[in-house]
């Protein structure tokens, strides 16, 4: 019998990583997680780490065959004060280095180091530019940080080991946080765009996005970066509205105006405000299957 592959993951807690852990359980892996909490680290393949302090629990990288790395600080659940960019870039770029250190000083023998990254790479800009994996990075705030954080990941290429990075847009599914902010005042009658509406969104349902880290395991074809987004190019405005109608709400509200945003959220408010179409071409080139092509299936 051959023997079971062990994933280990960074963000256990995460909304992805809940997903992601589940389906690879049920394709037959071994999961172990990385926690910075102490106390779940009691849990069983559950195993501490701090980057900041450099501490980790060796056992969790014995006789790991692939690593995804996902955590970071969340983007979205505060404003973007220069110690929020802080925590947002280290939690991401000195905890990618850490694990290079550590892969390399026990000599772990990975077949492949998996890092999630953003559609941010781009830029949070709205253009008539369509942007596929070619396209340089941006150099705004989260241009440099999914930069930066590539560049990290990029690293374990010097010790043999295949990398990918998944460059993800908004994850959305029936239960995703993503989603329930978005649908909230459809629900409550008050549905309409955000500024100009005009803005671009790209975005994957989470059923797909853990196919993609599944290829990114199981195809050794997989190298590089990847846009992982649904094909779909839709603006602000026409999710709403097609939401709006699902759920048989009135899409009728005046947009929320630009200043009100900026005032609620300070610079945090352009991941609400810009977004330009992003091209999911190395995936669509690979062959990938999509179960969810367009936003309204996400509700049916």
């Amino acid at each position: 019998m051959a023997k079971k592959r062990t994933v280990l993951i960074t963000g256990a807690s995460g909304y992805i990583s809940g997903h992601l852990q589940q389906k690879l359980r049920t394709r037959g892996y071994n999961v172990r997680t990385l926690t910075t909490n102490l106390l779940n680290s009691n849990v069983e393949d559950c195993f501490y780490w701090n980057p900041e302090t450099e501490d980790i629990n060796r056992k969790a990288l014995e006789s790991v065959d692939y690593i995804i790395h996902l955590a970071g600080t969340n983007i979205a659940s505060g404003r973007w004060t220069k110690k929020r960019k802080h925590q947002i870039l280290d939690s991401r770029v000195n905890a990618a280095k850490f694990l290079f250190d550590k892969v390399h000083l026990y000599k772990v023998p990975l077949k492949a180091f998996i890092s999630a990254s953003a559609t941010g790479y781009y830029g949070t800009v709205t253009s008539d530019a369509v942007f596929d994996e070619k396209a340089p990075a941006a150099h705004d705030f989260l241009g440099n940080v999914c930069f930066q954080w590539e560049s990290a990941a990029d690293r374990f290429q010097e010790l043999g080991i295949r990398t990918v990075k998944i460059r993800t847009g908004v994850v959305l599914s029936n239960d995703a946080p993503a989603l329930k902010k978005i649908l909230l005042p459809i629900k409550l009658g008050l549905g309409s765009p955000l500024g100009s509406g005009k803005q671009y969104m790209p975005w994957i349902h989470i059923d797909d996005l853990c196919e993609i880290y599944l290829k990114a395991i199981e195809d050794n074809t997989f190298t590089g970066a990847y846009n992982a987004v649904a094909p779909q190019h839709i603006t602000n405005r026409e999710m709403m509205k097609t939401l709006s109608k699902i759920l048989k709400k009135p899409f009728w509200f005046p947009a929320v105006p630009e200043f009100v945003l900026r005032i609620m959220f300070g610079k945090m408010s352009d991941l609400l405000l810009k977004g330009s179409r992003v091209e999911p071409k190395k995936l669509m080139e690979a062959g990938f299957e999509y179960r969810f092509m367009e936003v309204g299936q996400i509700l049916l």
